[in-house]
């Protein structure tokens, strides 16, 4: 339902309009939904009737809200006590069901830690168990260990090890290596461990270490420098020389480290430090972390809809107090990430901010951690310098990231002028633009598999990728696979296509999901295009999509050439033609997915076969008779009761025995 043109609000359903003058003057979340059942927007608000009855009872035509409100079909609600209370439940919702209007961070990976495993008090000297050891870690966290960080990135963890190497020279090693060791490695060669695995440290004294490494993680550096010199001190009074030199390298080691980290003798031992920057309808917020009062790195965000969630934004301030503008579109989208960030990841006490964020917020997320957490928007010193820092990162990461958008936007503009689509003339149909690419991959005819990729909104969407696993062809017969993949790929759109132009059904409310791709890719020449119009003539699908890339002379990149279904002439764009790079990215990307797939499945099946090795009864002979007869462990995998039974050597029984643990 899209929003009316004249001068009265959209119209929207009688039960929608009563369930929004029925609602409570009371704090809560509403939610939208359209036609779909998609979730178009989560909202908050500290007086549910105020703020819901203002998308409604006034115009909003030509605007993003607009847009949106003339899609609203449904709606939820959801009461809370206060508003700091809806803040958390609208942004874990946010988090959680990704709705299309909301400013939304996506978190690629978790955060890594450095994790030192418990030493057990009941363990024997010469178990692993019994020392403490460093290592990367991601993953759940168990009370029994120790884990510091997070840290920005895994570079930072191993970097922090390294250091700790240096300095403590704590072991690193699994707990098998170090079972089985009868000499110090190497690592003890070149004083990066004190060798516990071979006894060459007493266990009191890298007890003593480990609890000096953990002293420095926490940013005790200055104790811990002091710790040192008393035992080295006393070493030398006792005339343990060579004892009170080992301390001596610990300890310069240790302050050449301190001084690499440039860590600041400031009372912030933990501490994020928050910079955002909006340009060019994107926005970045570089999160920098210190811990124990060192700079481990930062990291950075780009979330999506900025531009329509700070347009709704403003919306609904001005609908709760006309005379205020509403916050910032930086304050916003640090809001929203400090709001969905901290619903995972262990909070900080302190904040430090490149735009001023609520109270409320910080409120709503020191009743939520359970630590009393506070922000910081202009901050003097030492916090100065680590902000500065933050934002010169954040403006160059989001320039970084518009370059790459802005070359690939170019590059998607220079395909669609050189295959004269429609939506070249069409910008917001260029971003639209949807791009399927199918490539077959095999060894020999062995575990064929066809893969396809997408390309849409300028980018490769890999949540999109499909594996198709081909049987049933002759091994080796690429066209068949094409065949296969293409029928299985687009039958179904196909039908539910004209099933909806049998009822009268636009192509504007045509299903979702049987909407075609604007180009199919395959990768081949004249063999594979007439293989595709085969198929999509018998579906009575549009052939002017389908495009074949043909290797060019020598098989050369940058000779390829356009091959079309429709009868075109071939076309050759040019080495240095950015559609040539655009059709190469795509192509290239769907044979990696395709081999990559090829791989695991032919891994799968030859690891198949060494499971006869496993089967109680089979030898060397037996497997070698069984994988001669029937051409491979697929075939053997294959092979019926009977015809196991006829091998050489195999008895009724075991041929039974077989069966069951292949199946």
């Amino acid at each position: 339902m899209s929003a009316d043109t004249d001068d009265t609000p959209p119209v929207h359903s009688e039960e929608l309009l009563n369930q929004v003058a029925a609602l409570p003057s009371l704090p809560g979340v509403y939610r939208y939904f359209d036609a779909a059942g998609g979730l178009l927007y989560v909202g908050k608000a500290r007086n549910l009737k105020k703020r819901v009855s203002s998308y409604f009872q006034k115009r909003h035509d030509g605007t993003r809200i607009g847009h949106m409100v003339g899609k609203i079909v449904r709606m939820e609600t959801t009461v809370v006590r206060s508003e700091a209370e809806a803040l958390l439940l609208e942004n874990n919702l946010i988090k959680t069901q990704q709705p299309r209007y909301n400013i939304l961070f996506r978190d690629d990976k978790s955060y890594p830690y450095l994790k030192m495993t418990a030493a057990s008090a009941t363990a024997a000297t010469n178990e692993a168990s019994a020392w403490t050891r460093m290592a990367y870690y991601r993953g759940a966290v168990e009370k029994k260990h120790h884990y510091y960080g997070p840290y920005p990135s895994a570079w930072a963890v191993k970097e922090a090890i390294v250091l700790l190497q240096k300095v403590f020279r704590l072991r690193t090693c699994e707990d098998t290596v170090f079972s089985n060791r009868t000499r110090p490695c190497l690592l003890y060669q070149i004083k990066r461990c004190s060798g516990p695995c071979v006894g060459l440290i007493q266990p009191e004294a890298y007890a003593q270490d480990v609890a000096h490494a953990q002293a420095f993680l926490d940013g005790e550096t200055q104790q811990v420098l002091q710790q040192l010199e008393a035992r080295m001190l006393g070493h030398s009074e006792k005339l343990e020389f060579e004892q009170a030199a080992e301390l001596r390298d610990q300890i310069s080691a240790l302050s050449s480290v301190l001084h690499q980290q440039a860590v600041e003798s400031v009372d912030d031992h933990d501490v994020d430090i928050l910079a955002v920057k909006i340009h060019g309808g994107r926005a970045c917020v570089n999160l920098a972390m210190v811990r124990g009062g060192r700079h481990l790195g930062d990291r950075a965000y780009f979330p999506s809809h900025v531009e329509d969630a700070a347009a709704l934004h403003f919306a609904e301030a001005e609908g709760d107090d006309a005379h205020e503008s509403g916050p910032s579109v930086e304050t916003q989208v640090l809001e929203a990430f400090i709001a969905q960030h901290y619903v995972q990841v262990p909070a900080v006490p302190t904040l430090i901010t490149g735009a001023q964020v609520s109270a409320e917020l910080m409120e709503a997320l020191t009743e939520q951690t359970g630590l009393r957490m506070r922000a910081v928007h202009q901050p003097r010193g030492q916090r100065r310098i680590w902000l500065d820092m933050a934002q010169t990162n954040a403006d160059l990461q989001l320039a970084r990231l518009l370059a790459e958008e802005g070359s690939q936007q170019a590059r998607t503009r220079a395909l669609a002028e050189a295959l004269d689509l429609p939506q070249v003339s069409d910008p917001a149909g260029l971003d639209e633009l949807r791009i399927e690419c199918f490539d077959i991959s095999h060894t020999a005819g062995e575990a064929t598999q066809a893969s396809c990729v997408v390309f849409h909104h300028h980018k490769m969407q890999s949540s999109e990728y499909r594996r198709y696993k081909i049987d049933n062809i002759t091994p080796g017969d690429d066209y068949a696979a094409m065949r296969q993949v293409l029928t299985r790929r687009y039958e179904r759109i196909a039908a539910r296509l004209s099933e909806a132009r049998r009822e009268g059904s636009t192509d504007s409310v045509i299903p979702a999901q049987a909407v075609m791709p604007d180009l199919v890719l395959v990768d081949g020449g004249k063999g594979q295009v007439s293989m595709a119009r085969e198929v999509f003539e018998q579906l009575g699908l549009d052939l002017s999509i389908i495009v074949g890339v043909e290797k060019g002379e020598g098989r050369k990149v940058g000779l390829e050439e356009l091959v079309f279904a429709d009868g075109r002439d071939k076309v050759y764009l040019g080495k240095d033609s950015a559609a040539l790079m655009l059709v190469a990215q795509i192509r290239d990307e769907a044979h990696r997915f395709a081999i990559t797939g090829m791989r695991a499945a032919r891994a799968k099946v030859r690891t198949g076969g060494s499971r006869l090795e496993d089967i109680p009864g089979i030898g060397p002979k037996r497997r070698a008779r069984l994988l001669q007869r029937f051409g491979g462990a697929r075939g053997v995998e294959a092979a019926s009761v009977e015809d196991l039974a006829a091998v050489e050597g195999v008895s009724h029984e075991l041929a039974e025995i077989i069966y069951r643990a292949l199946h």
